[in-house]
């Protein structure tokens, strides 16, 4: 479609239309949209309740109940999640288009709870492979429709404060289910994969007073093919000629680069906070040198059943949490300003997150990157598919919406292996204390994982040294660039940063070239 076909239609013109206020935009929103929102919410409590928690449970000992596999081994893992998350919605996107949203949210749905199941049924490296596997092809189908739902729903004035509400209704689940899934953990990991596949389940109600929106365009249109009165393209070829477009396809290469740096905070920042981060000091700030007994409280923080420690999901569950409470906010703040410009803001604040982490370890510092990294993530996650979803052909919603996993596919399949290599590499506790180990006497064959199981080095090291955890953890941080993992990271944001600001120049030219022809 050349730019002088999409002026033709409001829908899918290059400009930026004005949005509505806060509360205009409120009242404008459909009951569909608030159903969708609802079936997000619960897809991302049960997803986030095992993502978060995934590297703790791969990573961690078998004697603590974990798979005893080292970052590198898990980052293969992530790769294939990953990769095959992102690559379905490319090609599930334009068959919920033809086919129906209601029915391919209703399969995903399926698909899901039975990846949660054989997850907690067989408790191996190679099964929670597997359902990972089938969890990332549920959550494929899933997205396009319950997103082209999402845009359908919306329109051109109201989109912003739209995916905002959306971003902060769905980060409910985000935040809820990490908590969810700690105290289950706590009493066996089983329990996280059962609690999850439960929770998905109530989606079969939600579908229950779906109605699909454009329903019966799509029905029409059927009709009119049956009755040779139109004719159906091939869905590659289609999908193919969208993709020629050179603004949408830019636009997918800038971003999968962004998403080689962006789900870092998920993927690598549990085990960061695990192997290098206290937060002893963080809860005796809080709560005083006793730490907290009572039971909402350290479940709303994640912490441990003493009240004496916020874990790891406590600390990473600070991104959605604000996100939860403040994205209504900084979605009418990124309404008033360009989409391009609201990308590269969230951009550069998630960059200088990244940067941060890398440069501390103390948990009030991680706390305050956390909380600059997730006012960048509503600045530009949100507008990442709200600017494809405005500017895509009117039947083309989902599809388009599909090919915005493309950048996802590229970037976080690709993160998903180097995240965890580069972690292993230079921030992997374990691994730094084999060699201080070998450094002090003992033999290759001691620190071998033959001999000493992954996680277990660390601790053998204080047993060997007779000093504080804390001690040896410090000493090991000094002396080795445990950073260096976030600083590579950082160093992808800020070529994506550059990458849009270009991008945003080119388009803006593009938009009032379109104006004046």
């Amino acid at each position: 479609m050349s730019l002088e076909a999409e002026k033709s239609s409001n829908e899918t013109t290059l400009l930026d239309v004005k949005q509505l206020g806060l509360w205009a935009a409120i009242g404008s929103l459909s009951y569909v949209f608030w159903i969708a929102g609802g079936m997000e919410m619960i897809e991302r409590l049960a997803f986030y309740g095992v993502r978060t928690v995934a590297t703790l449970y791969a990573t961690r000992p078998l004697s603590e109940g974990g798979l005893g596999v080292t970052m590198a081994t898990y980052g293969w893992l992530l790769f294939c999640w990953n990769f095959v998350q992102s690559i379905l919605p490319v090609v599930t996107g334009g068959l919920s288009d033809r086919y129906g949203y209601k029915e391919t949210i209703f399969a995903a749905t399926a698909i899901k709870v039975l990846g949660y199941l054989i997850m907690a049924w067989f408790h191996s490296y190679p099964g929670f492979f597997a359902g990972a596997l089938c969890l990332a092809a549920g959550t494929a189908i899933f997205k396009p429709g319950l997103q082209a739902t999402l845009v359908r729903s919306t329109n051109r004035s109201n989109s912003s404060m739209a995916w905002g509400i959306f971003y902060q209704t769905v980060n409910i689940g985000g935040w809820l289910g990490p908590l969810v899934a700690l105290q289950m953990r706590l009493m066996d990991w089983k329990y996280v994969f059962y609690t999850n596949a439960a929770f998905i389940c109530l989606n079969f109600l939600l579908l229950l007073t779906y109605r699909e929106p454009g329903k019966a365009e799509r029905l029409a249109r059927q009709q009119r093919i049956r009755a040779g009165k139109e004719t159906q393209q091939n869905l590659a070829l289609e999908s193919l000629r969208e993709l020629k477009k050179p603004h949408l396809a830019i636009y997918l290469a800038i971003f999968s680069i962004w998403w080689i740096m962006f789900p870092m905070l998920w993927d690598v920042l549990p085990k960061y906070v695990e192997d290098w981060v206290s937060t002893s000091g963080l809860v005796q700030f809080l709560f005083g040198p006793e730490g907290v007994d009572n039971p909402v409280l350290k479940f709303l923080f994640g912490m441990d059943k003493a009240g004496r420690a916020i874990q790891q999901e406590g600390i990473v569950n600070i991104n959605s949490g604000m996100i939860m409470l403040t994205c209504f906010f900084f979605a009418g703040l990124s309404a008033r300003m360009r989409a391009t410009t609201s990308l590269l803001v969230g951009t550069v604040f998630i960059t200088a997150a990244l940067f941060l982490l890398g440069l501390f370890q103390q948990a009030g510092l991680i706390v305050l990157a956390l909380v600059i990294f997730s006012v960048g993530e509503m600045l530009a996650s949100p507008k990442f598919s709200e600017f494809l979803g405005n500017i895509a052909p009117p039947d083309k919603k989902a599809m388009w919406i599909g090919f915005s996993h493309a950048p996802i596919l590229i970037g976080w399949a690709a993160e998903g292996y180097l995240g965890p290599l580069c972690y292993d590499l230079f921030s992997s506790k374990d691994r730094l204390a084999r060699g201080r180990l070998m450094e002090l006497g003992l033999s290759a064959d001691e620190v071998s994982k033959q001999a000493l199981p992954i996680g277990e080095a660390f601790k053998k090291l204080v047993e060997f040294t007779g000093q504080r955890p804390e001690d040896l953890m410090q000493q090991l941080s000094q002396s080795h660039p445990i950073g260096l993992t976030w600083f590579i990271f950082g160093g992808v944001g800020v070529l994506s940063a550059i990458l849009i600001y270009l991008y945003g120049l080119w388009m803006l030219k593009l938009a009032r070239r379109q104006q004046i022809g």
